[in-house]
């Protein structure tokens, strides 16, 4: 594997690199939480935000292009009145469920103990 370079810094190793990759393209407070609520069907924009209320519109609209063009989440726009815009996941985005659903089970495991941050 070639080294990568990302926001998360160089590097050095084989063994970070795929986390890495990885973290770039879910990484971030919304992403994995976008990509949990699409497993199951397409969702719509204003769903989106009626799921995650606390999300700026600004906000929804940068993560779901970032997964669009990364191409993870597929954006189908219908032309009728009014405007309806559905996203899924394409099969690449599939590949991520195993991944989102592991971190759905270790949230449901630990999320009762206290977070300690600085």
């Amino acid at each position: 594997m070639e080294d990568y370079s990302s926001k998360y810094g160089e590097c050095p190793n084989e063994e970070g690199c795929p986390v890495a990759y990885t973290l770039d393209i879910i990484g971030g407070k919304w992403k994995g939480i976008l990509l949990y609520h699409m497993i199951k069907q397409p969702v719509r924009f204003n769903e989106f935000r009626r799921i995650c209320p606390t999300i700026t519109q600004r906000m929804l609209t940068l993560q779901l292009r970032e997964l669009e063009q990364d191409g993870i989440v597929h954006r189908e726009v219908y032309h009728q009145v009014p405007p309806k815009v559905e996203y899924s996941l394409t099969p690449f985005g599939q590949t991520l469920i195993p991944i989102i659903m592991k971190m759905k089970e270790w949230g449901e495991q630990h999320r009762h103990q206290t977070l300690v941050r600085s």
